[in-house]
């Protein structure tokens, strides 16, 4: 018998009318079942139940029942607040009803909304708000954890305990798992999830002393972590005393984590902790010495230095064709021959390309001739140790500035390439800097020595170099005045210093100069960098200016506090921005300034931007193509590919730009085999520059494109986070410099601090390179250098063989037979001479076979053929793995294949990286990743423990620097050294005292290609 469905609630609800309890208590427990089927009918008598439950004359169980059954009936109106009320009431009947097949969705929204009240409760208390938290709410909460540490659950544990702040909690976990690796997760979540900057380093003091001390035999996998944390908080108090513990038993360690340190601090913390490590004994005292030598970072930058000349794979082809078919006298495409040329040269010292394109670099004029001499900067970046004396013939003599015609872009261009040169070690250039900014009296000069000073300063905090820059900024030289509010932006970086502020945007409303405007505006955006809340009111009030340039400092004051937090409001905000704003340079920055939020999680980034890159205005799809350039950059990301494919053929000129160049970033350090658009998009490149029917800007954009997708010789990545996953400042700096080319095309040059190089740099314990072997667990061609361009082969011009007409071989036949009978003298009748006069006979010649060709007279050699042939399309079968020696280039994606041999002498003293390695695993195109996916780093400078030291150690010999000049010598005049640079000299100079070069041809100036 079907048993028959229960159409309504009322019979049960007359229940409730009953006097008795027991009837009463009786319909509360069968009601709770029925209320998904029946709540609209139950509601109506909701008031009855609430009664109930706060009546004295039912017992205790039967008032849990109501007030059960009135959450439920107010969790299916909506009412989660009330529904959430009424549950907490429900003492034992919750848990009981946790149980029951079909209340999942039930019990989840509650205890949602229990964990939603309870973090509120608890700021609420420690505002003052309330006096105690409902200690019902606190029960739930603790059998929440509870429930979650029983099941294994740790994650979901700290994750509500921190938004609770509930610290207790973790060290309880800590303790009762001893796992490392959740400390680790926790410090990551309070990093990248935009928790208040007071909080967060709480949290961080809070987790420092529970981080076990590090050791060499367990290869200790939290050493990144606590780096990362070490650099957030850049509190030499807590630095200085792990590295002095360190010394004595674990030098290797110590050495170790001063260079992780410099990947990601800050100039004046690092300099702090030099100042502040001790001298040491005699046996510790070499070790503090070294430990002081690795943290100005000069160390860290010879190293990679020697690495990017020694594994240089430049392909010089490919600057030669862009030379050959972009028109020189042109100053857009001269820049953007320098540009490429000094991406593709960043770091390699190498300036083969200007040495032999002296002609071609001696068309450079005005502003070309600046940026020029600054690509020097990027191609020596790291070569402090010569970098006046490389500069030298360029740099304003000490006579003060020039008087040739011409010669202040090129001394001001030299000064921005010392600055360049020196970025990230500037100490020793920035009193030289600071000097010539005071003695030059031309904007020209005063440009490029600000911008070397912000750049070589970067961070440090210096007072004196600020109020040198602001003497300039107080000339309102639209010029020199632009690069002064850069840079005095840059040099106090990150310090949200209030005066600073206050004068710089006091000063930007008083000035009649856009470009003024424009560089104070940027500059107080890097003075809020990383410093969240603290900048929310200046935030406020730069978006809310009418002039539009203050509302674009305003975003990018936004993108550079919250940077790489990926906070849910400054992304709002934005995206807001983007679409409602009044000024097209306002809607693009807010675009671009999406990837600086988010850059840590690049696979959501073309889903965010992916609407606005079909957007009516140009402006702002412009800005989505460089916000997938620089948040997915050197991902290879395929979504991102995909949405800049089409962009590459829009119908405005700057999205092509843009386009060209964020497919550069994103395939940077890509393979064939790793990335299917790598081969089409450098066929592109070099079809769009040598389309002569292009516009100027969409052929720049593919010009700088391929410098950037060929960067440091092929060496380096761009990545706006540090190995150890933290900010990398230098990085995000640079591209923010360099997304300014929009208005001034020098600042690309800062491009260049974004550059990482990437390769294991394996160190013994006296800072020597050992010849050793490791292995990658990957097939060669997944992550191989991509192949050399092949030059176009000359062809030789045969002699064409002259056609013959049928009517003329006629004619000449019958000429022949003609003299042929008069010669002869012969009486006989010739009777076959008419039929000579038909057609002639045309003889088919048999092609001469070569190597076994088809042929019917042989066909064993054919046959010899047709095997030798087989016989060479047999593929060679790839090898599974490769040995890589120490010094080679590693991308970030092979870093998870690397793996050390267990009988390898040498034995890293920490994890490659953050992220676990994939073994044994060859092939693998993507590898899987945890809690670290968002890091692309790894790699680097690894200290090296010497398992067999009593062996014989061959080491990797380094080049001797050059020579300086000596300084008691006359200073070497420019025409000296362009004469010379070809053969002896060391250096390019371009010649100012040169007599006048000769009228050119005439030609007709295609004016239609104009910008």
């Amino acid at each position: 018998m079907v048993p028959r469905s229960q159409s309504s609630a009322a019979g049960v609800l007359a229940l409730l009318h009953e006097p008795d309890p027991l009837f009463k208590q009786h319909a509360l427990n069968i009601l709770c079942p029925l209320v998904p089927q029946f709540w609209a009918e139950i509601s109506e008598h909701i008031a009855l139940i609430e009664s109930l439950y706060e009546s004295d004359a039912l017992p205790k169980e039967a008032r849990y029942s109501a007030a059960l059954l009135a959450s439920k009936v107010y969790y299916f109106l909506g009412e989660y607040e009330e529904a959430l009320s009424f549950a907490l009431g429900s003492g034992d009947a919750f848990a009981q009803e946790a149980r029951n097949h079909g209340s999942e969705e039930f019990v989840e929204t509650i205890i949602s909304k229990a964990i939603d009240r309870y973090i509120q409760a608890r700021s609420e208390e420690r505002d003052g708000t309330i006096d105690k938290i409902d200690q019902r709410l606190q029960d739930i909460i603790q059998v929440i954890f509870d429930r979650c540490i029983s099941d294994g659950e740790y994650k979901q544990a700290i994750g509500i305990a921190l938004e609770s702040r509930r610290l207790d909690v973790l060290s309880f976990i800590y303790h009762q798992t001893r796992d490392v690796s959740l400390l680790s997760y926790a410090m990551e979540v309070v990093l990248d999830t935009g928790f208040q900057l007071s909080y967060r380093d709480q949290v961080l003091q809070f987790l420092y002393p529970i981080f076990p001390s590090p050791a060499t035999e367990d290869g200790s996998p939290h050493i990144l972590s606590v780096t990362r944390l070490l650099i957030t908080l850049s509190n030499p108090a807590l630095t200085v005393p792990l590295l002095t513990s360190l010394v004595p038993g674990k030098p290797l360690l110590a050495y170790q984590f001063a260079f992780d340190l410099v990947e990601g601090g800050a100039q004046d913390f690092l300099e702090t902790v030099r100042r502040d490590l001790p001298d040491g004994n005699e046996t510790t005292k070499p070790i503090f010495d070294k430990l002081r030598s690795i943290l100005t970072g000069q160390e860290s930058v010879k190293l990679y230095l020697e690495f990017l000349k020694r594994n240089n794979h430049v392909d010089l082809v490919i600057l030669k064709n862009t030379k050959d078919v972009l028109e020189p006298r042109s100053s857009i495409y001269h820049t953007a021959l320098t540009l490429q040329n000094a991406f593709m040269h960043a770091g390699t010292t190498s300036d083969i390309f200007l040495r032999e394109n002296l002609e071609w670099l001696g068309l450079a004029s005005n502003w070309s001739k600046f940026s020029a001499t600054a690509g020097l900067g990027v191609i020596h970046k790291g070569y402090f140790e010569q970098g006046m004396t490389i500069l030298g013939p360029y740099l304003p003599q000490s006579g003060g500035e020039s008087s040739v015609s011409g010669a202040a872009y090129s001394e001001g261009g030299a000064l921005y390439a010392l600055g360049l040169i020196n970025a990230g070690c500037g100490s020793s250039v920035t009193t030289y800097l600071r000097e010539t900014l005071k003695a030059s009296q031309g904007e020209i000069v005063q440009h490029g020595a600000a911008l070397g000073l912000g750049v070589a300063g970067m961070g440090s905090n210096s007072l004196e170099a600020f109020e040198d820059l602001k003497n300039v900024l107080f000339m309102d030289s639209a010029v020199a005045g632009e690069a002064s509010g850069y840079s005095m932006g840059l040099i106090m970086l990150g310090t949200a210093a209030a005066e600073p502020v206050k004068e710089m945007l006091q000063y930007a409303r008083e000035t009649q100069h856009e470009k003024i405007i424009r560089g104070l505006a940027v500059g107080v955006a890097f003075i809020y960098y990383g410093r969240q809340e603290e900048a929310d009111e200046t935030i406020a009030t730069l978006l809310a200016e009418k002039d539009p340039i203050l509302r674009y400092g305003g975003v990018y004051t936004l993108a550079l506090a919250y940077a790489g937090t990926s906070n849910n409001e400054a992304v709002r905000k934005l995206l807001h921005i983007a679409v409602s704003d009044t000024s097209d340079d306002v809607r693009r920055a807010a675009v671009t300034s999406l990837a600086f939020l988010l850059f840590k999680n690049p696979s959501h980034v073309p889903r965010i931007v992916q609407l606005l890159s079909e957007s009516y205005n140009p402006h702002v799809r412009c800005g989505a193509t460089l916000a997938l350039g620089i948040a997915c950059a050197g991902t290879g990301l395929q979504d991102a590919v995909e949405i800049l494919e089409p962009m590459t053929r829009d119908s405005v000129d700057f999205v092509r730009q843009g386009a060209f160049i964020a497919l550069g970033m994103i395939l940077v350090q890509q393979s064939e085999a790793s990335s299917p658009s790598l081969a089409s998009t450098r066929a592109l490149y070099t079809k769009i520059v040598a389309d002569k029917h292009e516009d100027p800007m969409a052929r720049f954009g593919a010009a700088i494109g391929q410098g950037l997708i060929d960067a440091g010789g092929r060496n380096v990545t761009i990545s706006l986070q540090s190995r150890a996953g933290s900010k990398n400042t230098s990085a995000i700096v640079g591209m923010v410099m360099f997304c300014q080319f929009w208005y001034w095309y020098p600042l690309a040059h800062c491009a260049s601090l974004a550059f990482e190089p990437t390769g294991i740099i394996g160190l013994d314990a006296n800072l020597r390179v050992p010849k050793f072997d490791y292995i990658s667990n990957a097939k060669p061609s997944l992550f191989a250098y991509p192949l050399s361009t092949k030059a176009p082969k000359k062809e030789a011009v045969t002699k064409v063989a002259t056609a013959v007409l049928s009517t003329t071989a006629k004619a000449k036949a019958r000429e022949k037979k003609k003299a042929a009978a008069e010669d002869s003298m012969e009486t006989d009748d010739q009777t076959g001479s008419k039929e000579g006069e038909g057609d002639v006979e045309m003889k088919e010649v048999q092609p001469i076979t070569k190597d076994g060709d088809v042929s019917p007279i042989n066909p064993s050699l054919s046959d010899a053929a047709e095997a030798s042939t087989s016989s060479r399309s047999v593929k060679k079968v790839e090898a599974a793995f490769e040995l890589k020696p120490n010094f080679s280039r590693v991308t970030p994606g092979q870093i998870t294949h690397i793996t050390f041999p267990t009988d390898c002498r040498y034995q890293p003293v920490r994890p490659l990286s953050a992220r676990p390695s994939n073994g044994n695993k060859a092939g693998v195109k993507r590898s899987t990743l945890f809690a670290s996916d968002k890091y692309g780093g790894g790699g680097g400078i690894l200290m090296l423990m010497n398992l067999r030291p009593q062996e014989e150690t061959e080491f990797i010999e380094f080049e001797p620097p050059v020579q300086a000049i000596p300084t008691s010598e006359a200073p070497v005049s420019e025409a000296t050294v362009q004469t010379t640079g070809s053969t002896t000299g060391a250096h390019i100079a371009l010649d100012e005292s040169a007599p006048e070069a000769g009228a050119p041809a005439s030609f007709e100036y295609p004016f239609e290609n104009d910008a």
